[in-house]
């Protein structure tokens, strides 16, 4: 039945989200990819990537990532400080008769190039993260690795999600946690968002944030709720208070902790993780389904 949902379906991108670390979303992710007969997983979590910890990927390319950064010819500049008064990010500034330029908080605007009136100020590469790509059974791993300092991994997220999928016809992305910009772009062309919750009313609060950013963008959302325990959950209560689409529950169990803490992928540890997780895939894909033939 998995097999006949996923590939009557024209090829989706499935983002998980959650509103801050440690909640289970690349537990989520990297399992339902794993799952699924043939996948892609890309690693959206370009600051602190870890889904190949889980899926130790074998066969890695890399490709560095660059962006345009300014550079200038000082016998040109005849310091109008026009640049840096444009540069709302601070990455200029004219000292001593010289113009300095801050690369580490430059987000390659190219303003100041566009209105340089001495055309003092010219482009050059400078490399700020690469991608991996290798291959974990049947889920293709795709990694973002953004350098350390840099001020934004937005340009290698743009990257990762126009990586081809290779005839695959799923593709889950596990994005950044919280809800700023680079989670913004991680979910853009996604055609459904995961929600992961957990427990506990803090969770609550980072979980609201996510959830008022997918009605932003009016994506299709549901909630897979994690570390449930016996008793009030205030994850499930938010959700029936908000009527967000419960699309499974997680347990509270120190197996799932353990295997996780040791880099272990559930579904291909045990047979009863991956009867669960191939529940929530089957959820997941008719719930796309579903929204496909509502939104055409």
């Amino acid at each position: 039945m998995l097999d006949f949902i996923i590939m009557g379906e024209n090829k989706m991108k499935i983002a998980v989200l959650s509103g801050k670390g440690g909640t289970g979303k690349t537990l989520v992710s990297v399992n339902l990819a794993a799952v699924a007969d043939e996948s892609v997983y890309i690693d959206c979590d370009v600051e602190e990537p870890n889904g190949h910890l889980f899926f130790k990927p074998a066969d890695i390319t890399s490709e560095k990532i660059s962006v345009k950064i300014p550079v200038v010819d000082e016998t040109l500049c005849n310091g109008c400080r026009i640049c840096v008064d444009l540069c709302k990010f601070n990455a200029l500034a004219y000292i001593n008769k010289q113009l300095k330029i801050f690369e580490t908080i430059c987000h390659s605007c190219g303003g100041c190039i566009l209105f340089c009136p001495a055309k003092a100020l010219s482009e050059k590469d400078k490399t700020i993260g690469e991608i991996q790509s290798g291959t974990s059974e049947n889920v293709s791993v795709i990694t973002g690795i953004l350098n350390t300092g840099e001020a934004s991994g937005i340009p290698i997220i743009k990257k990762l999600l126009d990586t081809p999928s290779g005839g695959k016809k799923i593709t889950f992305i596990d994005c950044p946690p919280g809800s700023a910009c680079i989670v913004m772009e991680s979910i853009k062309d996604a055609d459904y968002c995961i929600l992961v919750g957990e427990p506990t009313l803090f969770g609550v609060h980072n979980f609201n944030m996510v959830y008022e950013l997918v009605k932003f963008f009016d994506k299709p959302h549901g909630a897979i709720l994690n570390k449930c325990l016996e008793g009030d959950n205030p994850a499930e209560l938010f959700c029936i208070d908000k009527n967000i689409k419960i699309l499974g529950r997680i347990p509270f169990d120190t197996e799932i902790g353990t295997l996780n803490s040791n880099a272990r992928i559930l579904v291909r540890e045990h047979p009863k993780y991956r009867e669960l997780f191939s529940a929530l895939l089957q959820i997941v894909t008719q719930e796309v389904r579903r929204e496909t033939v509502v939104n055409s």
